[in-house]
């Protein structure tokens, strides 16, 4: 692991690190140091996801006010150098403000600005210019890494979407992984500023953990008036008198509207003082039908599982390939040579899709518009065929597609399956399954198929040798690899038929919900 404090070591890290042979993907976990279980999360994570894992430490004046707790903010670069390293951390990055900033911190450093309305509610109504200042230290942290992905935790949830936003806006190419809140045994948000608070107010903070359960309950038994949820918050906050409220708001997770009631998701948030200390939490709450993603190697009998479960549940198949389809369709519909990635990305914004369930009796598991014209037959055509896999490939076309399908995933009810559905589409699923097979049972199913298209023979050997180099490959590549969530329940199918697959994922699906009906009680 490299320690780096200046950005022309950053600059002279990652200049060798992309002059090397083969492409290495990087993760950035920005932190303010003092690591926890959290951080740690985000760093694994990360790792999972990267070839090479930078953790930037640095406590940024930029985001504390006037009052605020800056100086006494715990700096523990020994410990969390020691943490990073057990953890596979490649190279941290831990300038001072000096060396972030240079000269121009005193006079009036260049800011970014987030939309006002975003930080006109939650915490930026009571720590003004503090979403500026984080804001204008990622920003500065994305241009200097250029890291594929970045990673922050949904318990700084404004954060988290003002981020987002700033990407979009900003056309900045890092793409900003959300992870889930990790909590203590008792439910208390993990934070660094936990180790200001005493036993006594230790205990007294899980009072934040319990108000938003109680108002998760009231949700699952049906009540979406906004007013209602946080109205039962401030009651369970009201138990505990030495827990002073800050703020209890009921908002959109993306755009940080405030909300009166519920129609598809919000977010629940509360901010308190425990003592000196203030503290944050929040919770997700989520109105649409629950969302199916499964994972797993090529041959592992997926497209077919996915279309037979959405059709049982009575779910939409979210069929990708039909939309990549969709996209070549009309890149040929326009002229386009399919290769030339330029000419084709000129055609992405263009690009409105839209999927229904298909038609009875149709061999089509899919209906399919784009721009408003039905395409359902026409993507099938031969020349569509060709030149799908090209266009598939190009990373801009699957940036856009991703949007598209985590639109469906607002209103939930869609079943889809894929290699990194759980972990990059939809990492808000409500049941996860990595769908797998051995090496040998692939080969297997493979030859089958192969004779009775009347191939020509093929060993066994040489066909478990080709999919294992596949595994392999769709493990390592840069766009959209192969993973598994570690929330997903893997499944093997060796010696099952579809029937058998179809009926333990619909059995879990219904364990799902009644798990969530159990918690509601």
């Amino acid at each position: 692991m490299q320690l780096l404090k200046t950005v022309e070591g950053l600059h002279c890290y990652l200049v060798r690190l992309r002059a090397a042979p083969a492409a290495q993907t990087v993760g950035l976990v920005p932190t303010m140091g003092a690591l926890h279980q959290g951080h740690a999360s985000l760093i694994q994570r990360a790792r999972q996801d990267n070839d090479q894992v930078v953790v930037s430490i640095f406590v940024n004046p930029l985001q504390f006010g006037p009052g605020e707790d800056l100086d006494q903010y715990p700096r523990t670069l020994s410990e969390d150098l020691r943490q990073c390293h057990d953890l596979g951390v490649d190279a941290v990055f831990a300038p001072t403000a000096a060396v972030l900033y240079g000269d121009s911190l005193e006079a009036g450093v260049t800011q970014v600005v987030p939309p006002p309305a975003m930080t006109a509610c939650l915490c930026g109504r009571f720590r003004p210019g503090h979403f500026t200042g984080v804001a204008t230290v990622v920003t500065k942290l994305l241009n200097l890494v250029q890291p594929d992905r970045a990673y922050f935790g949904q318990k700084d949830a404004q954060q988290l979407a003002i981020l987002q936003q700033l990407v979009r806006d900003l056309n900045i190419a890092s793409q900003i992984v959300p992870c889930p809140t990790v909590r203590e045994a008792d439910g208390l948000a993990v934070s660094s500023r936990n180790r200001y608070l005493s036993p006594q107010e230790r205990q007294q903070a899980t009072v934040l953990y319990q108000g938003l359960q109680a108002a998760a309950q009231r949700f699952q038994q049906g009540e979406c008036q906004g007013q209602v949820l946080i109205d039962t918050v401030q009651a369970v906050l009201a138990t505990v008198p030495a827990v002073r409220p800050q703020y209890v708001e009921l908002v959109h997770p993306q755009t940080l509207t405030p909300l009166w009631q519920i129609d598809t998701v919000g977010l629940l948030a509360v901010a308190a003082h425990v003592g000196q200390t203030r503290l944050i939490d929040n919770w997700w709450l989520r109105s649409r039908r629950p969302i199916i993603a499964i994972d797993g190697p090529a041959g592992a009998g997926k497209s077919t599982v996915a279309r037979r479960v959405a059709q049982t549940l009575d779910l939409l198949y979210l069929d990708s390939g039909a939309m990549y389809r969709a996209i070549t369709w009309l890149v040929l519909q326009r002229g386009i040579d399919p290769q030339d990635e330029v000419a084709v990305a000129e055609v992405i914004p263009d690009c409105e899709i839209r999927l229904a369930a298909g038609e009875p009796g149709t061999p089509f598991p899919s209906r399919i518009w784009i721009n408003d014209q039905e395409v359902t037959r026409a993507i099938r055509s031969p020349a569509v065929t060709q030149h799908v896999s090209t266009v598939a490939a190009q990373p801009m076309v699957r940036q856009r597609l991703l949007q598209q399908q985590q639109v469906h995933g607002v209103h939930g009810g869609i079943v889809m399956e894929g290699r990194d559905i759980g972990t990059q589409v939809f990492p808000q699923a409500e049941l996860k399954i990595f769908l797998t097979a051995s090496v040998q049972e692939r080969a297997r199913r493979r030859q089958r198929d192969l004779a009775a298209q009347q191939h020509p023979p093929v060993s066994l050997e040489d066909l478990a040798q080709a999919i294992d180099e596949r595994d392999r490959k769709d493990s390592t590549r840069r766009v959209a690899p192969l993973q598994q969530a570690d929330d997903a329940i893997e499944l093997c199918t060796d010696g099952l038929t579809i029937d058998d697959v179809v009926a333990k994922i619909v059995h879990l699906y219904h364990q799902s919900l009644n798990a969530a009906a159990t918690t509601a009680d």
